[in-house]
């Protein structure tokens, strides 16, 4: 009778992990929940695809997109809270180490190109500025807007804080790792940095061009304007990659919903919201 019983156990327990499998097999492929966290900058991105997708193409899918940073969002992946990890940078080696100890295989898939505007308060008639220039008011060695003979008034740095991919960005191709002046103030998110600026005088930050507006003024950088155009030639010298992270290769829903990311539909979204579209 004992060994009925225990053969009666493990074809349960054998019938269980089938039903599991299936489900996760079906979630995975079809409907189900995807999770994107993440960069503020792909953040806009995620939202108009995602909303898109769910209408159009999959409405069995569920998708929920948060931002946070790029750190947050690739962290997240790591501990295996998220599905998508939206990203404004590359992930770092010590990441990738990280991940694979927790047998996480991140994998990027470019879904956008993006420069980093450098915008001011519509006080200040500053309308050209260059990158070592951009570089000693950051480290404080220019404090004063006189001294770029535009006025007088104490410059105002505003920067994102250190868990974004834009202050990354910003750090390697701006400040060369030199360390960013005390004074500054750090925000959580290209929509922060932006709204600081436009409601304080003589203030100066970095935005993703998805978060550009007339309510401040972008300057030109080396005679050249951040757009599509000098993004995507390269002459625009404060450029990046835009990425969503999985873990793997994607597969099923995730991949379906990538694909549609980086379709000629998806990338015309990317261009709605202000990003250059991949060529």
């Amino acid at each position: 009778m004992k060994s009925v019983f225990k053969i009666l156990g493990v074809m349960a327990l054998i019938l269980a992990c089938v039903s599991v499998f299936t489900f996760t097999s079906c979630s995975k492929n079809e409907s189900g929940k995807i999770s994107i966290t993440g960069s503020t900058t792909v953040l806009p991105i995620a939202q108009k695809c995602s909303e898109a997708y769910m209408k159009t193409k999959n409405q069995n899918v569920s998708i929920t997109v948060s931002g946070g940073g790029s750190s947050v969002g690739i962290a997240a992946l790591i501990d295996g809270r998220t599905d998508i990890a939206d990203a404004s940078r590359e992930i770092k080696d010590k990441e990738i180490t990280k991940a694979k100890e927790n047998g996480i295989t991140p994998v990027a898939t470019v879904v956008a190109k993006d420069g980093l505007a450098i915008i001011v308060n519509k006080n200040v008639s500053l309308k050209e500025i260059d990158v070592a220039t951009i570089k000693k008011m950051y480290m404080g060695e220019i404090k004063n807007w006189s001294e770029l003979g535009v006025g007088d008034g104490e410059i105002v740095l505003v920067s994102r804080d250190t868990s974004s991919g834009t202050y990354e960005t910003f750090e390697k191709k701006v400040m060369n790792k030199e360390k960013i002046d005390a004074s500054a103030l750090m925000v959580a998110s290209n929509k922060a940095a932006l709204s600081t600026v436009v409601s304080t005088p003589n203030s100066i930050a970095y935005v993703g061009l998805g978060y550009l507006s007339d309510t401040v003024n972008v300057l030109t950088v080396e005679g050249v304007n951040p757009s599509n155009k000098t993004v995507n030639d390269g002459s625009y010298k404060i450029s990046r990659s835009l990425y969503m992270y999985t873990n793997g290769e994607p597969k099923g829903a995730i991949k379906k919903f990538l694909d549609f990311v980086t379709s000629s539909e998806g990338q015309k979204l990317v261009e709605e919201v202000g990003y250059v579209p991949l060529s």
